[in-house]
């Protein structure tokens, strides 16, 4: 305890120190804060993928100083930007003695800017020779010690901006997730698909089976909800005759937190007319196959321990033979919701009163196939009892046409031939409030102005939901959704 209070009063010391020195530069009239602007010519990978172009050549560069060495009359320092870091030469006869005291007094977390040419050391580093030195921000607070670096992650997903000063491969991930959604809108728009945008805040959340979380709006003294999906505004735009559109956006959902799971998170769903769940699974296909080469230049990701192939056909499975292939039971050969129930309980698959013979054929697939599914894989032809917004299949009425997209034994995708059918969506939807009613808070609520669309006729139609959050959780090999959230939901720290 008392070494614990000894520490804590060496780092009130230290901030202390800190802002004594930032009076004392805003008494010289040196003040950081009032600087507006510095003018950078280059980054750090660049003058080092550059250095033959480059040597000898005037750069600027700007970042946060991560390492100092004082040796008398020169020094060394290290700056971080946006690409990686670089070394800085500082010598007093270089940039003046009264700039080189200023110099001294910095410490690290500051942001710098370096004029200066770029040069090799004796020791063969590229850097860059300083001929001025500028104090851009002075940071009063003290980073995590270098070599031990910021690893508790509760810390790492309260304070990012620390976390990607610290951790480099971070920062790596993030880029290379604006990499991911930048692909896809490329993708997309050489597929001819028009980017929209539709409402957060609705007064009925549908389109999916989750709860939604709710709200008070005063100028209208109306209840709304904050959306769960993207589905039902943009089916609207395809009966209005935009024929090909997608929205990547933020959708919320009541639910628990875990390393797949984050209350809102980025979603991505399209439409396109004329075409079905098997189009749906053409272009998921190519869309994969394109980001993973965008991204990671290659077909073949690693995600743990284990190595998935874009490259080959992904397998394409129903639900049933699914099921058949990893529990060992046909629901082709069962009738009635009793048998299914009977053989739930000899599997000890848990299910609810109200559930359906669709229900615990769901619910056999979760228990037992689910974890299966690595590579690349469609599961298709779902229960109609769980997929209140699709197509049966004109053969199997059970049963609809719907997949979902698996890997690395995670739902990565959802996609139907959309329902069109607007007498058949009203019966669906009263189905969805029996469902309600009998205590599943994650049915659909009947969407009156929905039904007026589809009456207006709506082609037919495929359409997927992509998770975002998930997508580059693979491509970046991330283990949990906090690590591929800036800023992922967290309790508060005074609760």
């Amino acid at each position: 305890m008392a070494g614990q209070q000894n520490k804590q009063q060496d780092v009130n010391q230290l901030l202390k120190v800190r802002r004594e020195k930032l009076k004392e530069l805003q008494e010289n009239g040196k003040d950081p804060f009032q600087v507006t602007k510095y003018d950078v010519t280059h980054h750090s990978i660049e003058i080092k993928e550059n250095f033959e172009q480059l040597e000898n050549q005037e750069a600027s560069i700007a970042g946060r100083m991560m390492f100092k060495r004082v040796m008398g009359k020169a020094s060394f320092c290290n700056i971080q930007d946006l690409q990686g870091n670089i070394q800085a030469y500082v010598a007093r006869d270089d940039i003046g003695e009264d700039n080189y005291k200023d110099f001294k007094k910095y410490d690290v977390g500051d942001i710098i800017g370096i004029r200066g040419f770029v040069f090799k050391t004796k020791t063969g580093e590229i850097s860059i020779h300083a001929k001025e030195v500028t104090l851009l921000s002075k940071s009063l607070q003290i980073l995590p010690e270098k070599y031990h670096g910021l690893t508790d992650t509760d810390i790492r997903y309260r304070q990012r901006y620390v976390d990607l000063i610290m951790n480099a491969d971070v920062k790596d991930a993030f880029i290379k997730r604006s990499k991911v959604i930048s692909s896809i809108r490329r993708f997309l728009e050489k597929e001819d698909f028009i980017e929209v945008e539709t409402p957060m805040l609705v007064s009925n959340a549908g389109g999916a089976a989750a709860r939604p979380f709710e709200t008070h709006f005063n100028a209208l003294n109306e209840d709304l909800k904050l959306r769960i999906s993207l589905e039902l505004y943009l089916k609207r735009l395809i009966v209005g005759g935009m024929e090909r559109v997608f929205e990547i956006g933020r959708v919320f959902r009541n639910e628990g937190l875990d390393t797949r799971h984050n209350p809102e998170f980025t979603l991505m769903e399209l439409y396109q007319a004329y075409t079905d769940y098997h189009g749906m699974m053409d272009l998921t296909e190519n869309l994969y196959r394109y980001v993973a080469k965008e991204v990671n230049g290659s077909l073949i990701v690693t995600y743990g321990e284990h190595t998935i192939d874009f490259s080959k056909p992904f397998e394409r499975i129903t639900m049933v033979d699914a099921v058949k292939k990893y529990a060992g039971v046909d629901f082709m050969e069962i009738e009635t919701t009793e048998e299914a129930k009977k053989l739930a309980d000899e599997h000890h698959v848990e299910y609810e009163d109200r559930h359906k013979k669709g229900d615990i054929l769901s619910l056999f697939f979760e228990q037992f196939a689910e974890e299966h599914l690595i590579q690349p894989t469609f599961v298709m032809d779902h229960p109609v009892e769980i997929s209140p917004l699709t197509k049966k299949k004109p053969d199997n009425p059970d049963y609809v046409e719907r997949f979902e997209f698996f890997l690395n034994g995670w739902e990565m995708a959802n996609a139907y031939s959309e329902l069109n059918d607007p007498i058949d969506q009203r019966a669906r939807f009263e189905e969805q409030e029996k469902a309600f009613a009998a205590g599943d808070a994650e049915a659909n609520h009947t969407d009156e102005d929905f039904l007026n669309a589809l009456s207006i006729g709506m082609p037919p139609t495929g359409g997927i939901g992509f998770g975002i959050d998930r997508m580059v959780m693979i491509m970046t090999g991330s283990l949990a959704i906090r690590d591929v959230l800036l800023f992922p939901t967290m309790k508060s720290i005074d609760k």
